[in-house]
């Protein structure tokens, strides 16, 4: 409805009164503050008594007990916007990291409903893994029962954080209802020929007794999990061919605009696209006649002063056989670390460069070749080159094996002045440089032909032209990253669908025997290892191939293999006849937004954007738009990091009940002494740890929501400091007692509207949900509104584009002061202005203090004689364009400023008479400007600048 004028909807009558008498003519002035009692018994009010009355309230209106009243009425042909926060272990517990993350995803999946859009916020278990399989074995039970526990105990607790999950979609890994679907999904790798079985050196984990893949092994070659130093093993173990997929996974990376650098960066470093050539240096053994290497530094192929291999290289096997020192070294550099420098020579073999520098075929075998634990089997061919003068490792190993033989090098800097005169103490190790002989390197070759003064680029392509040539070697693309090792000697796991037939070999379960349950196995029964080995009623089975006796296999899948397509079954999470309806999933994929910790990057999002780069070939999905990716942004949150106290004098971390902290500063109790006090990851060791839920019984679930929003920025750590709650919980108690205040202005009689001094005419202006033709305020409104209007367009773009939460409640905090300072100032300010300023102020604070804005929602309407509908049938206020027409105009005289003012706009297009007769008004120009004396007045928008003659 279109409205001009002043006239007001009849929604807005005051319990009997037509509230248009507040916007008519009255006498007298309004007086705004006699509303101290209103101030004290908000004051008194106990937040957390909030949290029950509006939870019990969202959920007898919403028709499936939602903590969210209305998002049952959502268009269904609505923008979707699927916001995702990474499903949790169940654990038992949750932590402040968890609510850090749900409250900024349940903030976004709010907002988004605000403006509309049909939002998708699912929640589910990833609950298959090693920790449930170990609590069982302590207790003594199942680890079905610990994990359902634990799942409705932190159900309950997400809940009391007013995380609005839909909870219609819950999904469990460990439920045979999802599960059957992960084996399916494998059936599909399996049968793509990405899934495979093979014997392979494995991380092998003593304490836990299973499989670890590369990725769960830390630098120090220790386990993710349990921290044992990692054995190797060799073992039929299940492979996932990721491989396949590592040109896409590199090249797809650049279209994820939306992730953070850091993650992409990790992720193509692990992936490891390496691009150069594979070159075959003969050799003088008469049965293993090459040895094949890749090399990204085909340029430095003439300064190659050894060959490195595996110990798993066959010509390394070959001759251990018949070497026993050699035999003695590989077995004990099994366990040795990545990066040592232990090699051993080997005797009666050696091997030919393939070209000289005239680029003509030879054979001269004389290069060495050393069997060394840090050469990989799966890079490449198992086989590097060694350039000592040209790499790190290469010079470090040669000082070490070769001291007294020289290096050669080939390539310098391109300034040929600083290459001559550059000491090869260490390795010249730059891709960018030029070719020399030792004309300019003192450790350089005589002759290197016409590869003398060419760049390295230009010498690589010669070089593998030449290589072609002959057929000893080619271009090349290599990869770090190795196929997904997913097999698990455990229990708690998804079983893997395949039968051992002595006949048929693995033979893939049929469709209609999925899923492959898990048998029920009493915790007693657990030990160290996978006990499904020593079940005959699970492995004792026929082939479904030919139907003879067969064995199931009894390795579990990697939980990684869950938690990679989870966010599919979301979408059709009781689907019993696949894994997801296609169109559903086209339709609502990839996710808007991923929200979880930057220690997933590797693991978990190449995995997830692996399997469902290959669903989408296998036709379950499509989004080539997107090059089939999953998560359009991910946000990667920062660590909560707890206060914690150490004694200064022992180091030793002091438990909360050792401090007094009642003083200025916090004491020892025990010394006396002023602790040391740091902020640091939150541990039971370090006794820094707090619960989310006793914060929120304390201060109730908005306060707390409101202060881990606004401690840091989202990818910052957040250094929690309970103590500091108390700036939000007053600003939240300011509000409900500014509801008191708005209430008193619309029940007063005293607004006079023709006392003012100034107007102002806004077009087309919307106010408490009306559509006005022309409004007139006054200058005092028109900076309220101007002021609303900038602080919600920031919020929305705070949430939405920047995710700045901690400025979204900063902002927040600054509109409620300017509606508090408006109502303050001694002119009369339209009650209406003030009551459409509140509840914006109210519908944009809905999103994150969901109970305080209901509250205030609810008292307001009932003030107003309104139905007290809910807040969430509200939208966020629309952006209005609201410009002034009074501008601020500097006045120069003879070109220095003397005197600024605010005036119309419209000053600027008045005659000069009129302009000097506005500024000559002012004493600061009066009195340096005698009308007599003006030359010249410019005027622009903005600016007048007087020129007098001079004297």
């Amino acid at each position: 409805m279109i409205r001009t004028g002043r006239t007001v909807s009849s929604r807005f009558r005051l319990k009997g009164e037509n509230f248009s008498q507040f916007l008519g003519s009255q006498n007298g002035k309004f007086s705004l503050f006699s509303r101290a009692n209103s101030s004290t018994s908000n004051q008194k009010l106990d937040l957390t008594s909030l949290d029950a009355k509006w939870s019990e309230r969202w959920r007898q209106e919403s028709p499936d007990g939602s903590l969210h009243p209305t998002k049952h009425l959502v268009d269904e042909d609505a923008e979707k916007f699927y916001s995702l926060s990474m499903f949790p272990y169940p654990s038992g517990s949750l932590h402040l990291g968890h609510l850090r993350v749900y409250t900024i995803s349940d903030v976004v999946a709010r907002f988004k409903r605000l403006k509309g859009y049909n939002v998708i916020h699912p929640m589910g278990w990833d609950a298959f893994g090693l920790p449930a399989e170990n609590a069982a074995v302590e207790r003594g039970i199942n680890p079905a029962d610990w994990t359902e526990s634990n799942i409705a105990k932190m159900k309950e607790q997400m809940q009391s954080m007013l995380a609005d999950f839909d909870w219609d979609r819950e999904l469990s890994t460990c439920s045979p209802e999802y599960y059957k679907w992960t084996q399916k999904i494998f059936l599909l790798l399996f049968e793509h020929g990405l899934a495979y079985r093979k014997e392979a050196e494995i991380n092998w984990d003593p304490v836990d007794q299973t499989v670890l893949a590369n990725e769960q092994v830390d630098a120090e070659g220790r386990s993710w999990r349990s921290g044992a130093i990692v054995e190797k093993k060799n073992l039929e173990q299940w492979f996932i061919g990721i491989t396949e997929y590592a040109e896409a996974l590199n090249r797809d990376l650049k279209t994820l605009d939306q992730w953070p650098d850091k993650v992409k960066a990790m992720q193509r470093h692990w992936i490891g696209e390496s691009h150069g050539a594979e070159i075959s240096f003969a050799t003088t053994d008469p049965e293993i006649k090459k040895v094949t290497v890749f090399t990204s530094r085909p340029d430095t192929l003439f300064s190659v002063q050894f060959l490195a291999i595996s110990l798993n290289h066959p010509l390394a096997k070959k001759i251990a056989a018949r070497d026993e020192s050699l035999a003695s070294f590989i077995q004990n550099s099994r366990d040795t670390t990545p990066d040592s420098k232990d090699g051993h020579l080997l005797t009666g073999v050696k091997v030919s460069i393939p070209i000289d520098p005239l680029n003509k075929r030879i054979e001269t075998y004389d290069i060495p070749i050393y069997v060394a634990p840090y050469v990989l089997d799966t890079y490449g061919h198992g086989a590097v080159m060694g350039c000592p003068a040209h790499d790190e490792r290469d010079f470090e190993f040669w000082k070490l094996h070769n001291p007294n033989v020289d290096i050669i090098q080939v390539v310098g800097e391109s300034d040929i002045e600083v290459a001559k005169k550059r000491q090869l103490d260490s390795p010249f190790t730059s891709k960018e440089g030029v070719i020399y002989d030792n004309s300019v390197l003192g450790n350089g070759l005589e002759n290197l032909g016409t590869y003398h003064g060419k760049t390295t680029k230009q010498a690589a392509k010669e070089i593998v032209n030449t290589l072609e040539k002959f057929g000893v070697g080619s271009k090349s693309t290599q990869y770090r990253i190795r196929d997904w090792l997913i097999s698990r000697q455990r229990y708690w796991g998804a079983p893997i669908p395949i039968v051992h037939c002595d006949s048929c070999g693995p033979v893939a379960v049929p469709d209609e025997e999925l899923p492959v349950l898990l048998p029920k196995i009493e915790g007693s029964k657990f030990g160290k290892g996978n006990p499904l080995n020593n079940l005959e009623s699970f492995v004792e089975t026929k082939c479904p191939s030919c139907g003879s006796h067969a064995r199931r296999e009894t390795d579990t899948m990697d939980t990684f293999i869950d938690s990679s397509w989870y966010f599919f079954r979301y979408l059709d999470s009781k689907n019993t006849s696949e894994p997801f309806n296609h169109d559903i999933a086209t339709k609502n994929m990839p996710v808007d937004m991923y929200i979880g910790g930057v220690e997933h990057a590797i693991l978990h999002l190449l995995y997830t954007r692996f399997i469902s780069k290959f669903l989408a070939d296998a036709g379950l999905w499509n989004s080539i738009d997107v090059a089939n990716e999953p998560i359009k942004r991910l946000v990667t949150q920062g660590m909560v990091h707890g206060k914690t106290y150490t004694d200064p004098e022992t180091g030793r971390f002091l438990k909360p009940d050792e401090v007094d902290v009642s003083g200025e500063e916090p004491k020892i109790l025990s010394s006396g002494l002023t602790p040391n006090i740091s902020y640091e990851k939150m541990s039971k060791s370090k006794y820094n740890g707090a619960d989310p839920g006793d914060c929120i019984k304390k201060y109730g679930a908005d306060a707390v929501r409101a202060q881990m929003l606004f401690s840091a920025p989202v990818s910052d750590v957040l250094n929690w400091n309970e103590e500091q709650i108390q700036g939000v919980d007053r600003w939240l108690r300011k509000v409900i007692a500014l509801e008191g205040t708005i209430s008193e202005v619309l029940n007063s009689d005293e607004y006079n509207p023709n006392e003012r001094l100034e107007s102002i005419k806004l077009e087309n202006f919307q106010l408490c949900g009306e559509q006005y033709e022309s409004l007139v305020v006054s200058q005092v409104e028109f900076g309220l509104l101007s002021e609303v209007q900038s602080y919600l367009q920031r919020i929305s773009k705070s949430i939405e584009v920047d995710l700045s939460f901690n400025t979204v409640i900063s902002d927040l905090m600054k509109l409620t002061n300017s509606i508090i300072n408006t109502i303050k100032l001694e002119e009369q300010v339209n009650p209406r202005v003030l009551l459409d300023s509140y509840r914006k102020l109210l519908v944009a604070m809905s999103s994150i203090t969901p109970c305080t804005a209901e509250e205030c929602w609810e008292r307001l309407n009932k003030t107003l004689g309104n139905d007290p509908k809910s807040i969430f049938h509200e939208k966020y206020p629309i952006s209005q364009t609201i410009e002034s027409p009074f501008t601020n105009f500097n006045i120069f005289v003879n070109g220095k400023a003397r005197h600024s003012f605010k005036a119309k706009k419209s000053l600027a297009e008045e005659s000069q008479d009129k302009v000097l007769e506005e500024i000559l008004k002012f004493e600061a120009i009066s009195k340096v400007v005698d009308p007599s004396t003006i030359n010249k007045v410019i005027i622009k928008p903005g600016m007048i600048s007087i020129v007098t003659k001079k004297n």
